[in-house]
């Protein structure tokens, strides 16, 4: 596996597949089920991490006059 933290959302996401995937056809021995289920598990919270990062940055946008503000999203009805 690449180092996870050079990993772009979109790439760690397929690695992640990538891995469950594998997990899922069942015919992987115990100790290399544990070491996909471990870089699984790093992986998810790099994804994790990097989506936390994005809504915080999200959570302010530049008002017209330049200053920084609250974004709020308006939830469907």
């Amino acid at each position: 596996m690449t180092d996870k933290q050079e990993l772009s959302f979109e790439e760690a996401m397929k690695e992640l597949e990538s891995l469950v995937e594998k997990l899922e056809e069942g015919d992987v021995p115990l100790e290399r089920a544990i070491t996909y289920y471990q870089d699984g598990m790093k992986l998810s919270k790099l994804c994790n991490d990097k989506l936390k990062n994005v809504q915080e940055k999200m959570t302010t946008i530049m008002n017209e006059q330049g200053d920084l503000e609250p974004f709020h999203v308006e939830g469907e009805e």
